[in-house]
């Protein structure tokens, strides 16, 4: 019965995503909607999209081990990214009428720079789409009963989403969040109201968090805890910053109101509403003390799923897992597309300067999201028992000590060139690398802000000091079908 409903869930969400995928005539369709999301859409969009398996799995199991300080990293510092994008990045961007956040390196420091950050954040995807794909794989096997194997389970995850993603791009995915979003928000509540019922009133639950401390938020007064605090407070909030899926959404929108408001509402949403899986985990310490203690030690993220099949009627358990599909279609949807568009546009059409057209170019972003599409399923399976969380984590440093200050720095530093921007890339990464390969060092300093402070000094001095490489600002490609800015 449940595994009907899941599988019915599934075939009307593709019939969604195909249903949106008939407005897609163009590449700008295809990769920002064509500019025609209201900021409704915008806010369900970007809310759904960083709503992932992470937030219902991965995050309640690291607050129930740790409280609030444990979690600094997602929903807060994700949040907050969302947050800053509205208030600092979004107009400046929308007015340049850009397909990929790519286009951006490329217009303010030349291709050089273009390609070397589309590499970067097309690499941060893998981590992010795999926590997505190994949640479906744990969904489909905890359905079946463990007829159908983890692996087994990616796959059909894999595809159910690859339908409608292929075919209607950012339009489908727009769409189905739009949705998908209205059914996690429903199922969830409904899900935190039963448990609470459960587990003797909302009250209780709130007790035990505040008797176990877990509502401590800031680290010990030492130098230790506060930069490692620091460190991972700023690992999503600022490495989501120069990401495609964010852009995406901002490029997306139908005004620049729409652009700057949408992605602060959405942020705010995400934030408030990531304690309701949280309250979720903390009522089956109540419930079920026994069991959760066991699965805390031996696999925390199935406490959720745990709690919802043992101790909850059929209805529920609908609810549940319609909720938990939602949050990770919308997931792993988005960020299929984001890597795919920027590998189109920024890195295949360096090896095709001569004209392409824009229909040519709409058939090499769906082949792109095949491909990228295959390349995460195998990495996820490679991958298989790495918790969920720390592969959403690990994707965002990349980008953070890579990515980050070259747009920062382009955006408010007139000075800044194409000299500085490769140099805060190259000193970033080379930083980071040391402090996660030699031993002792990113014990004694967090690798990621060491990257990032290494990544300031590069852009910085490589400014300021005599240009050996030439400052080559290029321009972007048109956006056809979109009116320029």
């Amino acid at each position: 019965m449940l595994l009907f409903m899941v599988i019915a869930y599934l075939f009307v969400t593709i019939g969604i995503g195909l249903w949106a995928a008939r407005r897609v005539q163009s590449s700008a369709d295809f990769a920002i909607a064509g500019r025609h999301l209201p900021m409704y859409m915008i806010i369900t969009t970007t809310f759904a999209t960083w709503f992932g398996s992470e937030i219902v799995l991965g995050v309640p199991a690291k607050f129930i081990k740790g409280g609030l300080n444990a979690v600094v990293e997602d929903p807060f510092g994700a949040g907050m990214c969302l947050i800053l994008v509205g208030i600092f990045f979004a107009a400046k961007l929308y007015r340049m009428t850009l397909l990929t956040i790519s286009d951006y390196y490329r217009e303010r420091y030349g291709r050089s720079v273009e390609v070397l950050c589309s590499l970067i954040i097309m690499l941060s995807y893998l981590g992010w789409v795999s926590a997505q794909v190994t949640a479906l794989g744990l969904v489909f096997h905890l359905l079946s009963g463990g007829l159908i194997s983890i692996p087994w389970g990616m796959v059909i995850g894999v595809v159910s989403i690859l339908v409608y993603t292929l075919w209607g791009g950012m339009w489908s995915v727009a769409v189905t969040d739009f949705i998908q979003m209205i059914i996690l928000v429903v199922g969830l509540l409904v899900l935190a109201f039963f448990a609470a019922d459960m587990a003797g009133g909302a009250g209780k639950v709130v007790e035990l968090v505040v008797s176990r401390d877990m509502f401590r938020f800031w680290p010990e007064p030492t130098w230790h805890d506060i930069i490692f605090f620091f460190a991972a407070a700023i690992t999503m909030m600022l490495g989501s910053i120069p990401q495609q899926d964010v852009f995406q959404r901002v490029m997306s929108a139908n005004t620049e109101k729409a652009a700057t408001h949408g992605t602060v509402i959405g942020g705010t949403a995400y934030i408030l509403f990531a304690f309701v899986p949280m309250f979720l985990v903390a009522s089956a310490l109540i419930i079920m003390p026994e069991q959760t203690a066991s699965l805390l030690e031996d696999d925390p993220q199935k406490v959720l799923p745990t709690l919802v099949m043992d101790r909850m009627p059929v209805v529920m358990q609908v609810l549940f897992f319609g909720a938990l599909l939602s949050a990770i279609k919308s997931c792993a949807s988005a960020t299929l597309l984001a890597p795919s568009v920027t590998f189109t546009e920024n890195i295949w059409r360096q090896f095709r300067p001569a004209y392409i057209s824009d229909l040519e170019n709409l058939r090499i972003m769906r082949i792109s999201v095949f491909v990228f599409a295959v390349c995460v399923l195998v990495y996820s399976i490679k991958m298989e028992g790495t918790p969920i969380f720390e592969l959403v984590s690990g994707a965002y440093q990349v980008p953070l000590v890579g990515a980050f200050v070259p747009l920062v720095f382009g955006l408010y530093w007139q000075r800044a060139t194409t000299q500085g921007a490769l140099c805060s890339t190259v000193l970033g990464i080379g930083v980071w690398l040391a402090f996660i390969n030699v031993p002792g060092w990113g014990e004694v300093f967090p690798q990621q802000l060491a990257g990032v402070l290494a990544a300031v000094v590069g852009m910085v001095a490589g400014s300021l000091v005599p240009q050996w490489l030439r400052h080559a600002p290029g321009q972007h490609h048109a956006v056809v079908g979109v009116e320029q800015a």
